[in-house]
């Protein structure tokens, strides 16, 4: 499957076909962002993926999401920067929890949120639908709270 469709097969929020446009109006970013990051190549700049924390209407709540290009998937790129961008909005933000939904058959996005440090919650069934591909889908529900990180912190 070519990387863009899959992209958009897990992620429906993004637009098909994604132009610079597209890409400069999410890293512009809106009154509900905590951050946009683009995720680039130590070496040349060059961006592989990118990493959104949002707030939530319920307050102290964030959500984090990510996406990686093809040919980087593997080397850990993505499950740093969401760990780190988790764990800033945590410190710099006060926020009390961080959460992430990812597609029940996305397993390479589950994979990382556990390497991240994120905790299953449980299977929200048939929780959102999915115009693009016309049919209803699972979310995994992940979180992070401040108390993990100190139990990361005491486990080193």
């Amino acid at each position: 499957m070519p990387e863009r469709a899959e992209i958009g097969r897990w992620i429906d929020q993004i637009p098909q076909p994604y132009t610079e446009t597209d890409a400069r109006a999410f890293l512009a970013g809106g009154t509900d962002a905590f951050a946009r990051l683009a995720v680039t190549e130590a070496r040349d700049g060059t961006v592989v993926g990118g990493v959104g924390v949002h707030r939530l209407d319920a307050p102290g709540v964030a959500e984090i999401g990510y996406w990686a290009r093809a040919e980087v998937r593997g080397r850990g790129l993505t499950t740093r920067a969401a760990a780190l961008a988790a764990r800033w909005v945590i410190g710099a933000h006060g926020v009390e929890r961080v959460q992430l939904r990812a597609e029940v058959q996305n397993t390479a996005s589950r994979r990382v949120a556990e390497k991240a440090g994120f905790r299953l919650e449980g299977i929200l069934r048939s929780a959102d639908w999915s115009p693009r591909q016309q049919r209803r889908y699972d979310w995994a529900m992940y979180s992070l709270l401040p108390g993990d990180l100190e139990s990361e912190r005491n486990a080193s």
